[in-house]
């Protein structure tokens, strides 16, 4: 037992020998071609075995013709596994060329093609994450162009719809002034009803950018459903009598939600004033609640005979209209893309689809704990 301990020691000096110079020249050569460092690995391990050897057969007093026969066949080892190593080398290294070849066009054109030839698995799976960042750049390019045409129809709108109001504003003024009207208190009136859509168009430009900039502040408390409903429907009763809409949604359940009440009666009202001016006379826009899983879904259903299917993914966006009109009845396409920035910032999400006869805005809040 001894003697194999002693032999183990001298082994193990010798290969450690072996195994700190294989160190420092890797350290030296880190910089170079992977082929390098494994042809460095290579020399390593066969240095090591050799060295343990040597020193075993001096510490033992081998005869040299025994240690001429270690020493050979370990020679042949080394120069089999070297070349082995080198193969292998070259083949990662003309692997590498080929994926830095691809990432150098990516970054060229935007789209990652990986190389046909089959890879290393490390180098496969780095080819697979490079596809996916392709494709994951190539949304965001799609959702930035997205955002830029909203941008730029919101400015043009808004410019639209600040514009009328002024040029209105500014003849009744005139006219006023100058002492050409017949009845001052009409004029009084329709200008007050021109202030108060410019005080509204302003309220949600400065309501988009308080969330655009997250800077929305919540106040959130637990409450029921049926009372937001309740004042939500009280708000738009006037409005829905107007236009001969009825509106129904007095049996909602008293699901428990935990939100911001003010900001949810602006959501609830948003949905409630979009749908019944979509809505044609006698017709009906509904409110509706349920408990699915870990969430609850508010729904809002009216009867405008449904969005084109190519509009849908578009109704939530800034400046989305629905149409080119321009009129100010049509609004400033803010009131759903604010809908959509408040019911995000209560960890929800809003969506909408066709339903026989009109549409449905569905707003999913996650259900108080």
């Amino acid at each position: 037992m001894s003697d194999l301990l002693l032999i183990a020691l001298y082994a193990l000096l010798g290969a450690g020998a072996a195994g700190a110079l294989g160190a420092a020249a890797l350290r030296v050569l880190r910089r170079r071609s992977v082929a390098v460092s494994l042809a460095v690995v290579v020399a390593v391990a066969v240095a090591a075995m050799l060295s343990g050897t040597l020193a075993v057969a001096r510490a033992m007093f081998l005869s040299s013709h025994d240690l001429t026969v270690v020493t050979t066949v370990v020679a042949m080892a080394a120069a089999v596994s070297l070349g082995a190593a080198l193969l292998l080398g070259r083949h990662v290294v003309l692997r590498c060329r080929e994926l830095v070849r691809a990432a150098s066009e990516f970054g060229e054109k935007g789209t990652f093609t990986p190389p046909a030839v089959p890879a290393p698995a490390e180098l496969a799976a780095l080819s697979r994450e490079l596809v996916l960042t392709g494709e994951r750049l190539a949304a965001s390019r799609e959702r930035e162009r997205a955002l830029e045409t909203s941008r730029r129809e919101l400015v043009a709108w808004i410019s639209h719809d600040l514009r009328t109001p002024l040029a209105g504003l500014r003849a009744m003024s005139e006219a006023l002034e100058d002492g050409v009207v017949a009845d001052p208190a009409r004029y009084h009136r329709q200008m007050r009803t021109e202030v108060e859509r410019l005080n509204s168009m302003v309220t949600d430009l400065f309501e988009l950018s308080r969330i655009h900039a997250g800077a929305l502040s919540l106040s959130p408390a637990r409450m029921s459903l049926r009372d937001l409903v309740g004042d939500a429907l009280a708000g738009a009763d006037a409005l829905a009598r107007q236009h001969g809409v009825r509106l129904a949604g007095g049996a909602v359940d008293r699901l428990p939600v935990e939100v911001d009440g003010k900001e949810m009666t602006r959501v609830l009202s948003n949905l409630l004033v979009n749908a019944i001016r979509h809505t044609p006379a006698e017709g009906t826009v509904a409110i509706a609640a349920e408990r699915r899983a870990d969430a609850v879904v508010l729904s809002v259903t009216d009867a405008c005979g449904g969005i084109p299917e190519e509009d849908l993914p578009r109704v939530f966006d800034t400046g989305w209209r629905g149409s080119r009109a321009r009129t100010p009845p049509s609004g400033a396409g803010l009131g759903l893309a604010i809908v959509r920035g408040i019911v995000e910032a209560h960890a929800g999400h809003a969506d909408v689809r066709n339903v026989p006869g009109g549409c449905r805005f569905e707003l999913t809040l996650p259900a108080p704990a």
